[in-house]
């Protein structure tokens, strides 16, 4: 039987999630996408998970983005639309209380990019060079990154970005405000394990609650969007615990 294209392992209530496809660079194809939705189906259901961590096997990449070698292998443009409707990867990433980290190394290109960017936190090797090259290829960033990278950076980076498709180096990603760390290759994986289980420790239903404020009500008007705080406040305060 061939490898899975995303392992999986779980290590005291942290869960490690690794795109499977080095010789790729960890290009997403349908495959792949699949077995990733799988995966994060069990951890959304699984309560031992506090917190899950997104990387990329091999030296080279996080993730080179989607594998262009299947454009146009469809049946129909349709048929291509519904399978990303039935599974719908980025929803799910978005919709996910279970805090998710990126840690990312080498290229982080399109989708790949576009990944970290539905992860909560991103913790970036200083090798590592995030681009959405899109437009270079005659299309349009569609795994939102058009919309996520304007929420975590300024306009007019997101502008450049996403208007030249250069990719930016892991010093100008964290002065961007793209990523929230920046470390040593060597020390990536310690960092990152040690960062996750920091957020593992705190109690579950409190990290959830907080990644669920965060992202639903980013785009709320502020009066909204503290009302929506102080329901989610008293639904936490007054939750049945063991």
């Amino acid at each position: 039987m061939s490898e899975p294209l995303v392992l999986y392992d779980k290590r005291d209530g942290v869960a490690l999630i690794t795109l499977n496809r080095p010789a790729a660079l960890n290009a997403v194809n349908l495959a792949m996408r699949d077995e990733l939705w799988g995966l994060l189906l069990a951890v959304r259901d699984d309560p031992d998970v506090r917190v899950a961590v997104l990387r990329g096997a091999g030296k080279r990449a996080f993730c080179a983005g989607a594998d262009v070698k299947e454009f146009g292998t469809a049946p129909s443009v349709i048929a291509a639309r519904r399978a990303r409707q039935e599974r719908d990867l980025w929803g799910l990433m978005i919709a996910l209380e279970t805090p998710l980290i990126a840690q990312i190394h080498g290229w982080a290109l399109g989708a790949g990019c576009e990944m970290s960017l539905l992860c909560d936190l991103r913790v970036a090797a200083d090798d590592a060079r995030l681009g959405l090259p899109e437009v270079t290829l005659g299309y349009i960033p569609s795994a939102g990154g058009t919309q996520t990278l304007p929420r975590a950076v300024a306009h007019g980076h997101a502008s450049r970005m996403i208007l030249s498709g250069e990719p930016v180096d892991a010093a100008t990603a964290l002065r961007m405000g793209l990523v929230h760390r920046v470390v040593p290759r060597a020390e990536l994986e310690r960092e990152v394990l040690a960062l996750a289980e920091r957020v593992a420790a705190r109690p579950p239903d409190l990290t959830r609650a907080l990644t669920r404020i965060l992202w639903q009500g980013a785009d709320l008007p502020l009066a909204e969007a503290l009302a929506f705080e102080a329901r989610q406040t008293r639904q936490w305060l007054t939750a049945d615990r063991p």
